[in-house]
């Protein structure tokens, strides 16, 4: 039987021992962990795997980003997000971007590994509420989607700084690549949560992808 090889990116340590254990508990499964999203660019870099299993919030940028730039360079790996309950917003940004399904945190140590051979099967495992979450998104008759994007009010600078946020890139990377002051950023990505009515940056993706105000 062949090995299947797993990246797990998860920075809360025992939460990442725990999601570890799970995983390597499968003796189907070659499990490395890291906890940022530079030592994962390495690890794919050094030796691809087949399943990457990624947190969401993470200390140098965020699971979506790192999602996009996986699908993009690497068409081969399936990617899962790790996610808490009633987080719907984020994992669909992260979904958006390319992710198969999710795991939950919290989630039995049996289910974890069920849920990384359903994404190998084919599958795309979400729960009930993310999959309620979607069609409510796609719904053609909701206001929300009937304003339109024009409507949202976004300058051509909102929406560039709105691609950085999507590809991971901190303040002081976005002002240099668009020659901007660092202090004007965070009132920038103020006012585009505002627009957007928006709290984080996973929701500000999320919107930004479903309404194609920007590609990744």
């Amino acid at each position: 039987m062949e090995t299947i090889r797993i990246l797990l990116v998860e920075d809360d340590p025992p939460t990442r021992r725990r999601l570890h254990e799970a995983l390597a508990s499968d003796p189907g499964f070659d499990v490395a962990s890291v906890d940022n999203i530079a030592d994962a660019r390495a690890a794919i870099a050094a030796d691809p795997p087949k399943v990457l299993v990624t947190d969401l919030e993470l200390p140098d940028g965020h699971g979506t980003a790192l999602t996009a730039e996986v699908r993009a360079n690497h068409p081969g790996i399936e990617v899962l997000v790790i996610s808490v309950l009633c987080d719907e917003r984020n994992v669909v940004a992260a979904i958006a971007a390319g992710a198969s399904g999710y795991i939950v945190k919290d989630a039995l140590p049996e289910d974890i590994g069920d849920t990384v051979r359903q994404v190998l099967q084919g599958h795309s495992p979400l729960s009930a509420a993310i999959a309620r979450y979607i069609l409510r998104r796609l719904q053609p008759d909701t206001p929300r989607v009937q304003e339109g994007n024009a409507q949202l009010g976004l300058t051509r600078r909102e929406i560039d700084i709105l691609w950085g946020i999507a590809k991971g890139l901190t303040y002081n990377e976005i002002a240099d690549g668009l020659g901007i002051s660092r202090k004007t950023v965070p009132n920038y990505i103020k006012s585009i949560y505002r627009k957007l009515e928006v709290n984080s940056r996973g929701e500000a993706v999320f919107e930004a992808l479903t309404r194609n105000l920007i590609q990744l």
